[in-house]
């Protein structure tokens, strides 16, 4: 599997970089966000690096299917109420106008009561 040594999203899950394991797989590894911009945030990446969405290959079809698939059964563990009075955001950015920090594929799902929503 392709790792950068650069990169902090591959030192994390190589576990080199201590982070808040939620899951893992040979593929996956799923943790919780340093800086939350919501009651629920976590992060989910392949451990293979792909440095954003755009550079993605039809070969990684399965995986991004995998992550997507992942991402609500994570959210309802974390606490997310299922369904539709519930629900979560799945968001992933995709270069400096997209806002992407960390140059490897992420999905980044929040949820919890929305502080902006009174």
């Amino acid at each position: 599997m392709a790792h950068d040594p650069n990169c902090l999203f591959c030192k994390i899950s190589q576990g080199l970089i201590p982070s808040q394991k939620l899951y893992e797989d040979g593929e996956i590894y799923a943790f919780k966000d340093i800086n939350p911009a919501a009651p629920i945030h976590f992060l989910i990446i392949p451990k293979k690096h792909i440095p954003m969405l755009e550079s993605a290959e039809l070969a990684d079809a399965p995986l991004l299917g995998r992550m997507m698939e992942l991402a609500p059964r994570l959210a309802k563990e974390q606490g997310c109420r299922p369904g539709k009075d519930g629900g979560f955001r799945v968001v992933v950015n995709n270069g400096a106008d997209g806002g992407q920090e960390v140059y490897h594929l992420h999905l980044h799902v929040m949820g919890g009561p929305r502080p902006w929503k009174k």
